[in-house]
C-alpha cells in the first residue's frame, strides 16, 4: 500500500476516534468530570510509557532542553483544561457546544498565527475568519450566553498546539512528559477522593474500573494514529480530514443524545460551516499553486 494512501486511512481512523470521543465519556459514569480527568492523566501515561518501551525509546529524555521541558510544562496545563471542559461538556449534554468547539478551532489557530507569528493571511482567509466571528455572535444570540464551552475548547486546543509547535518534541514523548507532569496532582486527587469514600473507581464493578483505566488507550491511540498520518500526507489534507472528528461530534449531540437544535442553532452553525468551506477552499487553492510554481522554477532549472 503507498505512503500517502496509508497516511490518509490513519489520518481517517484518529478523526474518527475523536469524534466518536462523546460515545465514551457518558460509559464512565457515575465519575464525575474531574476524576474521569484525573484518571485520564494517570492512565495515559501508562499507556505512552507501555509503548515507549515496546519501541526501547528512551534516549530522547536527556536531549530534553530546559525551554522544552517549561514549554511541555505549559502544554500539560493546557491540555488538561481542554480535557476536563471536553468531559464536563459531554456528560452535561452539551456534545453539539463541544463540536462547535472543534469546528472553530481551525480559525483561532489562523488567528494565533497572525498575532504570534506576524503572519499575513489572504483576504478569503480574513472573510473566513469573519464569518466564524459572525457566527459565534449568532450562537450567542441563540444560547442566551456566550458559547463559553466553544471558546474554551477552540482557543485551549489552538493554544496547545502552538506551544507543542514551539516546544518540537515528537507525540508520544511529548504526552509522556506532559503526563508526567500532571500525575502527582492527579493520582494525589484520585487518593484522596479514593480514602474519603467518593470515588468510583473499584465500586462499581470491575467493568467500571476497566473502562476508567482504558481511558489512556483511548487518548494514547488516537495520538500515534495522527502522528502516523502526520508524516506521510501534506498538510493540506490533514486540514480537510480535521473535520471528520467535529462533525461524528456533531452527529453524536443530534442524533444520539438528541440535543435540541432550534432554527437559530442551526444558522449558527451553517455560517460556521460556510466559514470552514471557504477556509478549506482556499487552503486547497494555496497549496496548489505553490506546487504548481514549484514545479515550474524547477523546470526553469533544468533548461
Amino acid at each position: 500500500m503507498p505512503e500517502s494512501r496509508r497516511g490518509i486511512l490513519y489520518g481517517i481512523a484518529a478523526y474518527t476516534m475523536w469524534g466518536l470521543f462523546p460515545l465514551y465519556w457518558p460509559l464512565l459514569k457515575p465519575s464525575g468530570s474531574v476524576e474521569i480527568l484525573a484518571h485520564r492523566m494517570v492512565w495515559s501515561l501508562v499507556a505512552v510509557a507501555g509503548i515507549l518501551a515496546v519501541r526501547r525509546h528512551w534516549s530522547w529524555f536527556r536531549t530534553l532542553t530546559r525551554r522544552q521541558l517549561v514549554l511541555l510544562t505549559l502544554a500539560a496545563v493546557t491540555v488538561s483544561l481542554n480535557w476536563g471542559v471536553y468531559i464536563y461538556a459531554v456528560n452535561s449534554g452539551h456534545v453539539v457546544e463541544g463540536a462547535l468547539g472543534y469546528f472553530i478551532n481551525p480559525l483561532v489557530s489562523v488567528l494565533f498565527g497572525v498575532v504570534v507569528f506576524r503572519e499575513r493571511l489572504r483576504p478569503w482567509q480574513w472573510a473566513a475568519v469573519g464569518l466564524g466571528t459572525l457566527a459565534v455572535v449568532i450562537l450567542t444570540l441563540d444560547y442566551g450566553r456566550l458559547p463559553w464551552i466553544a471558546l474554551v475548547l477552540a482557543v485551549s486546543f489552538g493554544t496547545y498546539g502552538l506551544i507543542k509547535k514551539m516546544a518540537q518534541v515528537g507525540s508520544a514523548e511529548s504526552l509522556t512528559v506532559e503526563t508526567l507532569v500532571l500525575l502527582v496532582p492527579a493520582l494525589g486527587y484520585i487518593v484522596v477522593i479514593q480514602a474519603n469514600g467518593t470515588g468510583t473507581f473499584g465500586q462499581h464493578g470491575l467493568g467500571h474500573a476497566a473502562l476508567l483505566a482504558a481511558s489512556g488507550l483511548i487518548t494514547a491511540v488516537p495520538l500515534l494514529c495522527f502522528t502516523a498520518s502526520a508524516l506521510r500526507v501534506p498538510l493540506t489534507v490533514i486540514g480537510v480530514l480535521q473535520y471528520i472528528a467535529p462533525t461524528l461530534q456533531f452527529l453524536c449531540g443530534v442524533l444520539v443524545v438528541h440535543e435540541t437544535m432550534p432554527a437559530s442553532r442551526w444558522a449558527g452553525f451553517a455560517v460556521v460551516w460556510l466559514a470552514l468551506a471557504v477556509f478549506t477552499w482556499d487552503g486547497l487553492r494555496a497549496a496548489h499553486t505553490a506546487r504548481r510554481d514549484d514545479r515550474a522554477a524547477r523546470a526553469l532549472e533544468t533548461v
